[in-house]
């Protein structure tokens, strides 16, 4: 097989997904060409070049439906042969967009692909598409929780408390203010403009670097109510009889925020990187997928790492910085946890407790923050991963050349 290389990473900023939010004002297919078009730009690029485009999207609906990638294209300028195609896995979206990008380019069958993702949370809601995750009927058979009680359940199996939980929290969003200020980011971010070139967001607007402990005790439990009150916390009972009482500890300030964004990944074989002028920055060393148990739901970062690291043919201790999405805050402590892996090397510029998560882009956002942050200290391997809902986890490994 060829090696499947990364020449590029781009990403909006990340815009409260809300009314109020700067984005709001921008369709979700304009923020997927924003970045289409710096790909293109950055990499003075023939973009008839590219075999395909591959995003990640979660709300398909609305807005976000009728395969946003090729729209997107076309309204990037993209010529008319640039096909494109849509996926939904969830919040690991993005990040499988780009692997299977990588894939294709790795197998030979084709040369040069960009894998993205976008997501507008403020136009398009979480949940307005509707299917089988929120259906009682098929929760009930299959097994499954809200994603909140979820994390609960697996911050009590863990032993996290609310201290714990809210002192991560205000770490991810102390990192990311002083990532923000030695310009981590600025690398790999592009503004988002108007029709008339007018600037409309250029740096991430969620961030709270005021954020103190004190503040974050105040913050009311989310998902007290519905598994306590609602009964949800007694379907966990079946499969985890040993806890008596899940401990609510997850709230709006340790948890991811809802945001809009969108970011690109631009993937190629060596010898097209060539032959277009273009220098690879890292190379895909290995990728994984993996299913996990579904009231539990967000452990699968953890068994994925394992099989992606077996499938590298490396050890823990063989990766340099981790990316671990920060859905919840227990997800990152307990892959932390249970590897025994340094902090230090984890989430290094903060993660989406501080700058939100834009559900089909977030992926391959984490992908480019990653390679940015091994560039940054001089790193060479890195590992991202991400869990996922309906008890799934992805991994990707990447290594610098």
């Amino acid at each position: 097989m060829s090696e499947a290389m990364i020449f590029d990473a781009v990403r909006t900023p990340r815009g409260k997904g809300k009314s109020s939010g700067s984005l709001y004002t921008v369709r979700p297919v304009d923020l997927l060409a924003t970045t289409l078009r710096a790909i293109r730009d950055r990499n003075e690029l023939d973009a008839a070049e590219v075999d395909d485009v591959i995003a990640g999207c979660v709300t398909q609906t609305s807005e976000q439906g009728s395969c946003i990638a090729r729209f997107a294209a076309l309204t990037a300028g993209y010529p008319l042969v640039t096909s494109g195609v849509t996926l939904n896995r969830f919040c690991a979206s993005g990040l499988e967009a780009c692997n299977q990008a990588a894939a294709m380019v790795a197998a030979g069958y084709e040369d040069l692909v960009i894998g993205g993702g976008v997501e507008s949370m403020s136009r398009v809601p979480m949940g307005s598409d509707g299917g089988a995750i929120w259906d009682p009927q098929t929760q009930w058979e299959v097994g499954s929780v809200p994603q909140g009680v979820s994390a609960d359940l697996l911050a009590t199996l863990r032993g996290f408390s609310r201290e714990d939980v809210d002192g991560f929290a205000l770490a991810s969003q102390q990192k990311c203010a002083a990532a923000i200020e030695r310009g981590s980011f600025d690398k790999s971010l592009v503004p988002v403009t108007d029709r008339n070139g007018l600037t409309i967001l250029a740096k991430d607007e969620y961030p709270r670097p005021s954020t103190t402990m004190e503040a974050l005790a105040k913050l009311t439990p989310s998902f007290e109510l519905m598994g306590r009150q609602f009964g949800l916390d007694a379907l966990t009972k079946p499969v985890y009889p040993q806890v008596e009482r899940i401990d609510h500890v997850h709230h709006a300030g340790n948890a991811s925020g809802i945001v809009d964004g969108a970011a690109a990944i631009l993937f190629g074989s060596r010898a097209k990187g060539e032959s277009l002028g273009l220098t690879p920055r890292a190379k895909i060393k290995a990728l994984a997928t993996i299913g996990s148990e579904p009231i539990l739901m967000l452990d699968g970062p953890i068994p994925v790492t394992r099989k992606v690291l077996k499938r590298a043919g490396m050890s823990i201790e063989d990766i340099d910085l981790f990316e671990v999405n920060e859905a919840f805050a227990a997800v990152p402590m307990a892959y932390i946890q249970e590897f025994d892996i340094d902090p230090a090397k984890v989430n290094v510029n903060g993660g989406a407790i501080a700058l939100g998560h834009p559900l089909g882009a977030t992926g391959c956002m984490l992908l480019g923050t990653l390679l940015d942050a091994l560039e940054e200290h001089d790193k060479r391997v890195g590992l991202v991963t991400l869990c996922i809902g309906g008890g799934m986890g992805v991994a990707t490994i990447i290594e610098r050349v």
